[in-house]
């Protein structure tokens, strides 16, 4: 029991805290509406897994001791944020309340790859892992407690794309879209090189 709040805390005080995710669910969902920010909430949440996986079958310690494979997550996954900080600052296209969404499968995909290319989503499975789990415990709870990681992800991003999809602040957002966008988008570029600066250890 004490392992499981352990976990609970540590997942909590990570998810909550601001980055990547956050800023792209924002972006999505005062953007383009509700369905959006939650199709990358959940997008965010399989995201988790893929760390998870790798996690728990042993991968992260190789990832660890590797500098070679760190470095090219890290690239990788700071390549995507300043890609999408650039395409935010770079955006053109005028919004509007009842303007088109774009398809669901692209918003969860943009949130699975937000999350699954984030080193710093990578080093808090791999410490909640190594800091919080017990060597003890089964293959069967490693998972579960990656379950939980995954779901409160998803309810936290979820309650991000409901408040941010909410018309009267999407209104307020759209009227102000290129200081809202030029904010995003500095934000993803800032965490982009600060991803690209992390260390593993």
């Amino acid at each position: 029991m004490n392992e499981l709040i352990a976990v609970a805390l540590f997942t909590v005080l990570a998810v909550i805290s601001p980055g990547p995710d956050f800023a792209m669910v924002t972006r999505a969902s005062y953007a383009f509406g509700r369905r959006s920010g939650l199709f990358a909430a959940l997008g965010i949440a399989c995201g988790v897994q893929v760390h998870v996986l790798y996690t728990v079958l042993g991968v992260s310690v190789l990832v660890q001791h590797s500098p070679t494979l760190f470095l090219l997550m890290k690239v990788l996954g700071a390549g995507y944020l300043i890609y999408l900080g650039y395409s935010s600052l770079t955006n053109t296209r005028r919004l509007s309340l009842d303007g088109e969404a774009p398809a669901a499968r692209g918003t969860f995909v943009a949130g699975f790859l937000t999350n699954a290319l984030n080193p710093k989503t990578l080093l808090f499975v791999v410490s909640a892992y190594t800091q919080v789990v017990g060597p003890g415990s089964s293959l069967a709870q490693q998972f579960g407690y990656g379950l939980f990681m995954s779901v409160a992800h998803w309810l936290w991003f979820s309650l991000v794309a409901l408040g941010f999809s909410s018309a009267p602040l999407r209104r307020v957002m759209i009227e102000r879209q290129l200081l809202v966008d030029r904010v995003i988008g500095m934000a993803l570029l800032g965490l982009g090189v600060t991803v690209l600066f992390a260390s593993v250890r």
